[in-house]
């Protein structure tokens, strides 16, 4: 992979990393339907969205020619798109009818259709079934550069690391550019290769040509610094982001944690009010959750991880299960027992580097670290440089009594990024200082 990356440096693409954005922006149509059209729901979000601009557009495409198949699949893969940015699930339910639509129409050969079933499975964390309608695409078109990066993303969630990285493999052979850049990018990351996946993300963002894929590329460039502790650049490549798109909510919740790793928390959580209240996805509603308690002000929290358990059950009832989620708040700000059953059915259903880190996590908060340090080291074993993991791994060490194995994963922890959070980073170096007086 990384001789095709430094031969590929610099290379133009047209390619947007979006997959829902690339298969409409392909089609060049995209809104008002027929009022018994199976999406003729209003698009709640900002009408001066991209994203719903071109919902909007293919709607009325398909008013005017209502048998397109490709124009249904193209849909479908835009409304998966909208519901990953607003957070609002019942997008899910779009995508799924004009998904749907586009096989009834072309039942045999419909490999759009199937892709975008996959990106669908992969954004309910069905990863099963995204790697099934991944494979089915690739037999219709083998070269399918987009089907490619549905099978890359369930197979990284499924923990089928070697797999993940061979079809990253192909997918750079068959069209380098923004969307394999940027998987090459993780998938180098997880495995501990941090400067071949900052190469990777700065190639993503010479090819990236439009708005939003520099703000897509700056935001994980940001994210990439951040999570090495490299405060300055992480702000700078946030920044740069939000010039190019300033209404990203990434890149505000990127700077909003940046505010939080400088100790500025008043502006920290005025920033996420504001990046909650519009874009109240989960993980930005925990990570504010943890802000707010860090700052003392534990009722605030507790009203933000109500929030986020409203969150999850409204992504049950349209299909989506957010277990891993679902199980660090019960961990943390909930109950243990809950989280490691939660936790346990999402690693029966996927061992990844994540799943297996959160069920460690689980069980020590349950009290269950001989259970828990067999899952943290598994989750360490790939190479991945994360703050977060080596922190579990040195909690749960220390319960067990390995004084000198917990100091060092704490030391590796606060090494790798000493402003990973703004709770448990305080707490990783009390725990340290409490090793090293004992």
């Amino acid at each position: 992979m990384s001789e095709l990356l430094s031969r590929t440096l610099r290379k133009p693409s047209l390619i947007l990393f979006v997959l829902a954005a690339t298969i409409a922006a392909a089609l060049g149509v995209t809104a008002a339907l027929p009022d018994d059209s199976p999406t003729a729901r209003p698009v709640t979000t900002d009408p001066s969205g991209p994203l719903v601009a071109q919902i909007t557009q293919t709607q009325q495409q398909l008013d005017r020619v209502p048998g397109n198949a490709i124009g249904w699949a193209g849909l479908g893969a835009a409304y998966v798109e909208l519901a990953r940015v607003t957070g609002d699930p019942e997008n899910y339910g779009e995508a799924q009818r004009a998904l749907d639509r586009s096989l009834e129409l072309k039942p045999d050969g419909n490999a759009e259709a199937l892709t975008g079933l996959g990106a669908l499975a992969n954004a309910l964390h069905d990863f099963i079934a995204a790697r099934g309608y991944a494979e089915q695409a690739l037999a219709l078109r083998p070269d399918s550069a987009d089907a490619h990066g549905v099978l890359i993303d369930a197979l990284t969630q499924l923990g089928e690391a070697d797999a993940a990285s061979a079809a990253v493999q192909r997918m750079l052979d068959l069209r380098p550019g923004v969307p394999s850049f940027t998987r090459a990018a993780y998938d180098l990351e997880l495995r501990g290769r941090t400067d071949e996946a900052r190469q990777a993300l700065q190639m993503a963002l010479n090819a990236a040509n439009t708005a939003d894929q520099i703000a897509f590329c700056r935001y994980h460039l940001g994210e990439l610094a951040f999570h090495t502790g490299s405060l300055d650049e992480a702000e700078s490549h946030y920044r740069s982001g939000l010039l190019a798109n300033p209404a990203d909510a990434a890149l505000q919740q990127g700077m909003a944690k940046t505010y939080a790793a400088r100790g500025d928390l008043d502006r920290a959580i005025a920033e996420y009010t504001a990046l909650t209240d519009r874009a109240p996805l989960p993980e930005y509603l925990i990570e504010f959750g943890e802000l707010l308690e860090a700052a003392g002000r534990p009722d605030e929290a507790a009203v933000r991880f109500r929030e986020v358990a409203d969150q999850f059950r409204r992504l049950e009832e349209q299909g989506a299960t957010e277990y891993v989620d679902a199980a660090q708040l019960a961990a943390e700000h909930g109950d243990p027992v809950e989280a490691v059953r939660l936790a346990q059915l999402e690693f029966g259903r996927r061992q990844s580097v994540i799943t297996s880190d959160v069920l460690a996590w689980s069980l020590h908060k349950a009290g269950r670290d001989a259970e828990a340090i067999v899952y943290a080291d598994r989750a360490a074993s790939l190479g991945w440089r994360s703050a977060t993991l080596a922190y579990h791994r040195g909690m749960i060490l220390a319960s067990l009594g390995e004084a000198d194995q917990a100091a060092a994963a704490l030391s590796e922890a606060l090494r790798t990024n000493p402003h990973f959070s703004p709770l448990h980073a305080p707490r990783a170096r009390q725990a340290l200082e409490a090793l090293g007086a004992r």
